[in-house]
This record gives C-alpha cells, structure tokens and sequence, in this order.
C-alpha cells in the first residue's frame, strides 16, 4: 500500500497529487476496446470471457496510467446470476424479462451461486496479477435499488417510475427483492476481492429517483449493510459508495455509512462536498463529462477548481459519472497532465 497512491488516499491520507481513475475508463471512446469488442459478440459474451475483459480492464491503464484499474463487467451480472435472463439489444442497452410480482421473484434463486460468475473472478485474477503493484484493483456492483430497478422495469427507464410504482403499491415485493439483492451483493463482492480486488464501488446510479421518504430505507440502508459485509469478511478492504443524484442527502449518508469513500456527482459542489461531508470519508469526483469532451479552457478551469476545492482533505479525481462514448482521447491525455500537474 505504501507505493500505492490510491490506496494512500482512500485510507485518509493528503497527497499532494491526487490519484486519478475515471468511471467507464475501459469503454468506446478507446479504439482498442471497439476493437476487442468487435471480437466478442456480445456485450455479456464480453464481460464473460477472462481473456478479452482482462484485455479491456488493462487498456486504460497501458495508455493513461492511471492509478486504478476497474474490473470491466455490468452490474446485471447479479440479477443474471440469480436467473432472470439479461440481454443486450444494440443500440437499444440492456433488457431483461420484467419480474411483475412475487411470483416472478420466487422463480429466480434464492441466493447468489458465485460458480455463475466464475469468468468475472477469473478476470478479477488476470488482471491483479498484470497491474503493477502501485495500481489498485477496483471490483464493483449495483446497489439494490439500482439493480432493482432494471430488474422491475425490464430496461433502463428515464425516472424509474415502474419500480417506484412497485415501492407505493407493493412494499412487501420490493423489499424481498432488495433483500435477496443486498446478500447476493455482499456474495460477489467479497468474491471479488478474494480474487485480489483491493477496493470496491457500490453504484447507486437512480439515488436522485427517490423521494425523502423512501431514499433511507431503499438506498442508504441496503448500502449500510453491503458496507458492514464487506468490511465483516474483509476488513482491509476499501468501499467506496457512488450515490447518484443523492445531493445534500449525501451528508448523512457519509457520515454514517462505514464506507472509506464518497463518490460526487457532478452535480454536487466540491466546496460544499469539501466542507461538509464527514471528514473521517475520502472524496471523489466530480468533473463534468461534458468538460471532458470540450476539452481546452473549459478543462482547465474546471478541474483546477475541484483541485482547489479538496486540496484540504483526503481527495481522488475522477469524473461525476461515466466517460462518453464520443470523448476524444486527446482530452483524456489533457486531463492526466492537469491533475498530475
């Protein structure tokens, strides 16, 4: 950990630069990666084969050199693993077969059956044993409600209205849903860092969905517990929780979540975040993609003021969602050289 800078930083520690990853950082704007995945097949056929998502997982690092690699797979990996049957449409995203109440929840397994996800942990071991010693691994998964969501709604949906439907309408089924999510995700966390992961992020990507009176007991609960999982088996192990859209109800949940880190949105102002959030909890985040695709001054200005804003606390750079598909490299390259500056 002492050559590491990453794990330095989400261990409390003020470094003078802060590490640098970037979410979807193994993705299409790389034209190695559109080549690989020109080979695969699918999507899942991607993230299921150890060869390719290993080779995907090391391409960011290779070109950037940034300072963590993020396992290359999906989040409906899970709920494919408990037996509901993902796919991929292309151009559409992922589509599943809708659970539509209790009856389709007790078809799918009652626990995760990790020997289904076998392929991820393989790739989980190529990869730590290719990085250098000085590059953290980062394993992930959904958060239940998150997961849930697509589950419910059988596809990516702008507000996540059918599964906020099921919340009114039928609480019993949600919470039995988020329930068996919340063990499956504790199962294949802590399989991924038996495999070697140092670190994992739990994304709550639909935290904004939720109204006051639901977000506690849909998200910031089920992410306590998948904490406390973790950290039960693996108390080494770092956790960074990624509250989409969470806003200034991030405040509670850094200070009470167990978690080494918070994600930002890019919503979310550093100065705010810097002065605010629990000071025990490493920051990350929070540029816009969007500057990253201008590039130039607009860069510039932005990733000095986040700097300026976490130079006073534990801080690791990254952006406040995905990297786009149409980013050019040259910006990435931009930004590496500004935030190591």
């Amino acid at each position: 950990m002492t050559n590491c800078l990453f794990l330095r930083a989400l261990s409390g520690e003020k470094t003078t630069i802060p590490p640098l990853w970037l979410m979807r950082q193994a993705g299409r704007y790389l034209p190695e990666y559109r080549e690989v995945r020109s080979k695969a097949g699918g999507f899942l056929e991607l993230c299921y084969n150890p060869a390719f998502a290993t080779e995907v997982t090391l391409q960011p690092i290779r070109r950037f050199g940034f300072d963590a690699a993020i396992l290359f797979s999906d989040i409906l990996v899970v709920p494919h693993a408990l037996g509901q049957k993902v796919w991929f449409a292309e151009g559409e995203g992922p589509k599943l077969e809708a659970l539509a109440d209790a009856g389709d929840l007790a078809k799918l397994d009652e626990e995760l059956n990790p020997e289904r996800l076998a392929p991820v942990f393989e790739t989980v071991e190529r990869v730590r044993a290719a990085l250098p010693a000085e590059t953290a691994l980062i394993g992930f998964c959904g958060a239940p409600w998150t997961v849930a969501s697509y589950m419910l709604a059988g596809k990516g949906t702008p507000d996540q209205a059918p599964a906020r439907l099921v919340a009114y309408s039928d609480p019993v089924f949600l919470d039995r849903l988020i329930e068996r999510l919340i063990e499956a995700s504790i199962v294949y966390l802590n399989r991924q860092i038996d495999a070697g992961a140092q670190v994992v992020q739990v994304f709550e990507s639909f935290a904004s969905a939720l109204p006051p009176g639901l977000i506690e007991k849909l998200s910031f609960t089920p992410l306590r517990r998948i904490v406390a999982g973790v950290k039960a088996k693996h108390p080494q192990a770092k956790v960074i929780l990624f509250a989409r859209g969470a806003g200034p109800r991030l405040e509670g949940l850094a200070q009470s979540s167990g978690a080494d880190g918070i994600g930002l949105d890019w919503g979310v102002d550093p100065r705010w975040a810097a002065a605010t959030l629990n000071p025990e909890v490493t920051l990350q985040g929070n540029l816009d993609p969007l500057a990253l695709i201008a590039g130039g001054e607009a860069l510039q200005r932005d990733v000095a003021a986040i700097r300026e804003a976490m130079s006073e606390r534990p801080f690791i750079f990254n952006l406040g969602h995905g990297i786009q598909p149409q980013t050019p490299v040259a910006h990435v390259e931009q930004l590496v050289k500004l935030v190591r500056s």
